[in-house]
């Protein structure tokens, strides 16, 4: 649970692949219930079953440290305890003794099942950010008569014109991008792993990242596009009002009749600028946050909280990035702008550099929220798992006194 609430509080590539690699490789952090296949076959229980994590060697993969050929091709020994007797084993390939991979659909189930509790909780704060972003161009278009003076007045607003539900208007179209990205590398990366033929070198993780990427967003934008449509669809004047887009499919309707095909993909290269910023951004981040977070190695809230922090500047680092493709997605169907330089330059003048933050403020408190559910979670799974085991101990325990008693008998 935390590696998924840091993941998706930063949201980069990099902190991705590793959570991938963590899930791929989550069974080897317990000893199996029955002994490893490399036990088996040089009959020796003794030998570490973690030695051979495939969380290891893809760590050093993404660190630039090392490649999965040269790794299969190494001749290192490890030294086997047997009693007062030591002996000397060579590490068998991957193939035979990789981590048990049976119970991986079921870990990224759970992932994506908080993920969609956790994108359920927060759906309102995306909208309140959505409005306040591109409040400028709704007043502009007479579809807000005002602006709007904070975080509370939008969600006042927004409550009292169009209801509490509408605050996750937009939510499902939104999630289903969000989703079908994680199920796609998920899946491509499990796939890559299996690949014993091909060395996964950092470039080429690097580049099939970014394919994996470029794939996504080509079959999922008009999705994110038709979410954010309607997130900025403002009923201004209470229930008499009508919403001008009536769903997801009636989004595409118009958009197809009015600008064609390139109407879905407004912003789309920014969109991937993004991806590519923020790599970058929480790569340069990445040692300092590592720093900060080992000198806090045991304060769990301290060290989330270091987390957040670094978090929080990746996302501004790309927020006016974030900005300049939702304003480019509000022009589909209206008068459009050139080309990125354009939009950019054209905000610029028109409204100054503050423009490009607007809706900021809802941004931070969404990950705030985000952030302190993650924790709450981990809490309660804590708790829970904590009177699990004493439970467990006090039915040992009992069974253990009843067994003493009938002996005595």
């Amino acid at each position: 649970l935390i590696a998924v609430g840091e993941a998706e509080a930063l949201a980069p590539w990099e902190v991705k692949l590793e959570l991938h690699a963590t899930r791929l490789s989550c069974r080897t952090e317990h000893e199996p219930l029955h002994p490893p296949i490399s036990q088996k076959i040089h009959l020796q229980p003794d030998l570490s079953f973690r030695h051979f994590s495939y969380t290891t060697i893809l760590m050093g993969i993404l660190q630039g440290n090392c490649a999965l050929g040269n790794w299969r091709s190494q001749s290192s020994i490890l030294p086997v305890s047997h009693g007062n007797t030591s002996s000397i084993v060579k590490p068998v390939p991957p193939a035979f003794i990789g981590a048990p991979m049976e119970n991986s659909k079921a870990f990224i189930t759970k992932d994506l099942a908080l993920f969609g509790v956790l994108k359920t909780a927060l759906a309102p704060f995306e909208r309140v950010k959505l409005l306040m972003q591109n409040q400028n161009h709704l007043i502009k278009s007479s579809q807000l008569p005002k602006p709007y003076n904070g975080i509370l007045d939008c969600f006042a607003r927004t409550i009292r014109n169009e209801g509490v539900l509408s605050l996750w208007r937009g939510y499902t179209a939104m999630t289903l991008a969000d989703v079908s990205l994680k199920v796609m590398r998920f899946a491509i990366f499990r796939y890559a792993l299996s690949r014993e033929d091909i060395q996964w070198t950092y470039p080429r993780l690097l580049v099939l990242d970014s394919v994996v990427i470029v794939t996504n967003q080509l079959l999922f934008y008009p999705f994110l596009y038709a979410g954010a449509r309607m997130a900025t669809d403002v009923k201004a004047i209470g229930s008499t009002g009508n919403w001008q887009f009536n769903g997801i499919v009636d989004v595409f309707r118009k958009t197809l009749k009015s600008d064609g095909i390139a109407g879905l993909y407004r912003g789309f290269n920014i969109r991937l600028a993004e991806f590519g910023m923020m790599g970058a951004v929480s790569a340069g981040l990445k040692p300092w946050k590592q720093h900060y977070s080992s000198l806090l190695q045991n304060n769990v809230f301290s060290r989330h909280m270091v987390k957040f922090g670094f978090g929080i500047c990746a996302n501004m680092a790309i927020y006016p990035l974030d900005t300049v493709n939702k304003r480019m997605m509000m022009t589909s169907g209206a008068v459009r702008y050139k080309s990125t330089r354009q939009a950019i330059a054209q905000i610029m003048k028109t409204e100054g550099l503050k423009s490009f933050y607007s809706g900021a403020g809802a941004e931070i408190l969404s990950c705030a929220v985000y952030k302190g559910t993650v924790l709450l979670i981990i809490y309660v799974a804590d708790v829970i798992r904590a009177a699990k085991e004493k439970n467990d101990y006090c039915s040992r325990s009992t069974m253990e006194e009843s067994l003493r008693q009938m002996t005595r008998h």
